[in-house]
């Protein structure tokens, strides 16, 4: 590939991407409810409501605001990857026009990720304000950087595993497939709860550690929360790394073997 064909490419990718995301402005409303409302409620019930009432401890919220965020993020990038595709290799047959373009397809695929990735960023984002205006909680200021950091490599690591899904499951079984596999990651990614403290139950233990959003939940915590219990930060890192590049190896190949079918 000459540099002129990089550069080209290069363009007609952030053309794509800026496409995409053009759109996401205009469909702002929807994607706003889409991506606060169920975060908003598990805050207000789980630590508003029941902290005012005495059911969980006072400091609860410092545990609940950085798990839904990271859950937030990554849940809001793996929906935002998995149902485009899943229209696109439909009926509707959208991806041809995007094969189309002038750039090599599995830069279509990593467009697909990245786009995935900023929806969950910003899902993620959006959390900030909402917890800190309905819940009392601090954060130190030195932590920021490293949560940035992890939730950039969380919604990476969702939008990768939103490609498998994706290319893998047909349209006709989208719905069971968010009750088969979305359920489970919102519950087993320790968004609710150290994941540390699960020693007694071990068995669920080891089934939350294979969950990627556990190391979302839990890097968070380790740089907004440090004096709760949690994973340390560098192992966090090293396997949303690892998550993200192996997921997203797996995607681009369904990507493939769709796209050329």
């Amino acid at each position: 590939m000459t540099p002129q064909t990089k550069t080209n490419s290069f363009r007609t990718f952030n053309a794509i991407l800026w496409r995409d995301t053009f759109v996401t402005g205009r469909e702002l409303p929807s994607f706003l409810a889409q991506v606060i409302i169920q975060p908003f409620f598990i805050l207000f019930i789980f630590a508003k409501v029941l902290g005012d009432i005495g059911y969980v401890q006072g400091d609860f919220a410092q545990v609940l605001l950085p798990g839904i965020i990271a859950m937030n993020g990554f849940l809001g990038a793996l929906q935002n990857t998995t149902l485009p595709l899943v229209l696109d290799f439909s009926w509707t047959r959208e991806i041809e026009d995007r094969l189309l373009a002038p750039i090599p397809i599995p830069a279509v695929a990593v467009e697909k990720i990245v786009f995935g990735a900023i929806r969950g960023l910003l899902s993620a984002l959006l959390m900030v304000p909402v917890g800190f205006i309905m819940l009392d909680v601090s954060w130190p200021l030195a932590g920021i950087p490293g949560a940035l950091l992890i939730i950039v490599l969380g919604t990476l690591a969702g939008a990768s595993v939103g490609m498998v899904i994706g290319t893998a499951v047909s349209p006709r079984r989208i719905n069971v497939m968010f009750a088969v596999i979305l359920t489970p990651l919102l519950f087993t990614g320790s968004a609710q709860f150290p994941w540390t403290e699960l020693d007694n139950l071990r068995w669920f233990q080891i089934i939350c550690a294979l969950n990627p959003l556990t190391y979302v939940s839990e890097g968070m915590r380790a740089e907004l929360a440090p004096g709760v219990p949690h994973i340390p930060f560098v192992i966090c890192l090293t396997v949303l790394t690892v998550a993200t590049v192996g997921f997203g190896l797996l995607g681009m190949r369904g990507f493939m073997k769709r796209a050329l079918d």
